[in-house]
């Protein structure tokens, strides 16, 4: 947090150009892995390109949440399928040993392509849907202390969850 990389509008990536998707996605699961993470977006690894990575069968930072498919997602694209909208905690490899209640459309639709250029087209709700929308904002600039709606739900992990 700090870095003005992660407040600018990651570029989109044009695959036909012969960019090394292939490093950077291997390089973003390896990040992700080492420190837990449940996503991760290219600007956090200083790469300012619109590629997101997520998935994982349990996750100890986040033990309540369910699976989410281990994927890769190149130029999305989110559609908020309702109104509603819940709060939940989440915390972030680029504002580390933090953690703020975050508001997030329940249900959304994400589209856009992985790494070999195949489309994907996904409806998704719950902690999984929350995943994308946070890594995504990370692609717009956005941090998710900015989304915070009361500063009283924003502290540090070892004072507000002491048995993780």
């Amino acid at each position: 947090m700090g870095d003005p990389l992660l407040y600018r509008r990651a570029e989109p990536v044009d695959i036909s150009a012969g960019f090394d998707l292939d490093s950077l996605i291997e390089d973003m699961f390896d990040t992700m892995a080492a420190r837990n993470g449940a996503g991760l977006a290219a600007p956090q690894i200083g790469v300012s390109k619109r590629v997101v990575v997520f998935g994982f069968q349990s996750n100890p930072r986040y033990p309540e949440a369910g699976s989410v498919p281990t994927t890769v997602l190149v130029n999305p694209e989110i559609e908020p399928l309702t109104d509603r909208t819940e709060e939940g905690w989440e915390g972030c490899l680029s504002v580390p040993g933090m953690r703020g209640l975050v508001p997030r459309y329940r249900q959304i639709r994400y589209r856009g392509h992985d790494q070999k250029g195949e489309r994907i087209d996904r409806t998704v709700d719950g902690f999984h849907a929350r995943v994308v929308q946070h890594e995504c904002d990370h692609l717009d600039g956005i941090l998710y202390p900015m989304r915070i709606a009361d500063l009283h739900n924003f502290g540090y992990e070892e004072v507000l969850f002491p048995q993780l």
